[in-house]
């Protein structure tokens, strides 16, 4: 009997913990990156189309997010972002889902996402903008301009932390 008692308070100690191999399961992760290099020959054009360097960024990207187990891809309304997600969703079996760039991290985005792993495209503006949201402190700034390979991975855990990582995956030449 005492036995029994140890092994199911041992197994309880695991559940409750939530941990694996000592860390703390995330219930959360965000993958946010900007769309891939655009089409800038005309700078009065506010929707350009990505550049075969963008889409090979795309394909890139598509790449990288193949083993990650994504639930969701957001983007916003534009081809250049649109162009950068939809080769991912596509490789995950996904759908592009649209996001308003002016409405980030409401109620209902944080739902539909919690307990999943969800691929954000964005802008140089509205990617780190995202992240401050999410993370609750300003401490990204804008992307620069010719700065297409920024990956920043938000993980949300049960407990209240939260986790952030930015990394430069696959530099175009």
């Amino acid at each position: 009997m005492r036995k029994n008692i140890l092994v199911l308070l041992f197994l309880t100690t695991v559940i409750l913990s939530c941990r694996e191999g000592g860390q703390e399961i995330p219930e959360t992760t965000y993958y946010f990156i900007r769309h891939a290099e655009k089409d800038r020959r005309d700078p009065k054009n506010r929707d350009p189309e990505l550049t075969e360097k963008g889409h090979d960024r795309a394909r890139q990207w598509s790449v990288y997010f193949k083993d990650k187990e994504l639930d969701e891809v957001y983007s916003t309304n534009y081809l250049r972002t649109t162009s950068t997600a939809v080769q991912t969703a596509i490789s995950n079996g996904l759908v592009v889902k649209l996001y308003d760039p002016r409405d980030l991290y409401d109620s209902i985005f944080r739902a539909n996402t919690k307990n999943k792993n969800v691929l954000v495209v964005g802008h140089s503006n509205t990617t780190p903008d995202f992240v401050n949201k999410v993370i609750g402190k300003e401490k990204y700034s804008d992307i620069a301009d010719d700065n297409n390979a920024n990956l920043y991975t938000v993980q949300l855990f049960n407990s209240g932390k939260v986790t952030v990582q930015l990394d430069t995956i696959g530099k175009l030449k």
